[in-house]
């Protein structure tokens, strides 16, 4: 688990309390760091720093500002290669013991880190997550526009992934700061504020072969040109699981994780 969900020493932080509920940071679980920056710096035009939990960690940085976190961890913990959401939520213990509660899984953690304490988990349906409790980037819309655009759940029933995720992350708890639930067509919509920050949707299939098909987070990034990024990321190993030309594509990288490139344009759509 990788969870730095901080921009730079020097910025001051606020907590994941004042945007409970919302994704606050997302990272990846590779088996090669080195292979990760390669293609995520010519795909994505990252750069990377080190992280201060250690040697196997980094950070990817756009325009100098921390957007995502990058682990070699996926060998020593047997796991998938996968991106994954963490939630912000105001006690990490408290929201591990819900997650229990609703016969789902706490893998690892709560865990404490320099600037707080997090957990990897799996819904009901095995769709992998993080919580994450402690100090989060300056201005969280700022880490929100540079970031991912969503993220968005690929579940068996999107509605009784809304009321699972509602419960345990108090979603339209009707408290100030909470996340907002729309039920829009067959998807399940939520906002932060006034911005789209995940969607629910249906159709996944537990014991699907194919892990695009399973029930699954999946972490969309804005780019200006979807195109070009399909392009290098095929010249650098990467492969289409689906392709919708000038508006978004799910790739998987060389090591198996996938992602989605979104328009950017289209973002907050």
């Amino acid at each position: 688990m990788t969870t730095e969900p901080t921009p730079a020493a020097t910025e001051a932080a606020t907590s994941s309390s004042t945007v409970y509920g919302a994704p606050c940071w997302v990272t990846l679980m590779t088996r090669d760091l080195r292979a990760a920056h390669d293609f995520y710096g010519a795909v994505m035009g990252w750069e990377f720093r080190p992280a201060r939990l250690g040697e196997g960690f980094s950070v990817a940085l756009s325009g100098g500002r921390a957007v995502a976190g990058i682990g070699a961890l996926a060998s020593a913990f047997h796991v998938a290669v996968a991106w994954t959401p963490y939630f912000a939520v105001r006690d990490a213990d408290e929201t591990a013991a819900r997650i229990r509660e609703r016969s789902a899984t706490v893998a690892v953690g709560p865990v404490a880190f320099v600037l707080g304490r997090g957990a990897l988990a799996a819904d009901r349906d095995g769709a992998v997550f993080g919580i994450w409790e402690g100090e989060l980037p300056t201005g969280w819309e700022a880490w929100r526009s540079a970031a991912p655009a969503w993220v968005r759940l690929h579940t068996r029933d999107a509605f009784d992934a809304a009321i699972f995720y509602g419960e345990i992350l108090d979603w339209a708890c009707g408290r100030p700061g909470c996340c907002d639930v729309e039920y829009v067509g067959d998807e399940v919509v939520l906002r932060s504020g006034d911005r789209a920050v995940a969607r629910l949707s249906s159709g996944a299939l537990g014991e699907a072969p194919d892990p695009a098909i399973r029930p699954r987070w999946q972490v969309h990034f804005p780019v200006a040109d979807v195109e070009r990024g399909v392009t290098v990321a095929l010249r650098h190993g990467g492969t289409v699981i689906t392709h919708e030309p000038g508006v978004q594509a799910t790739l998987r990288d060389p090591d198996g994780g996938l992602f989605t490139l979104t328009d950017a344009a289209a973002a907050d759509g």
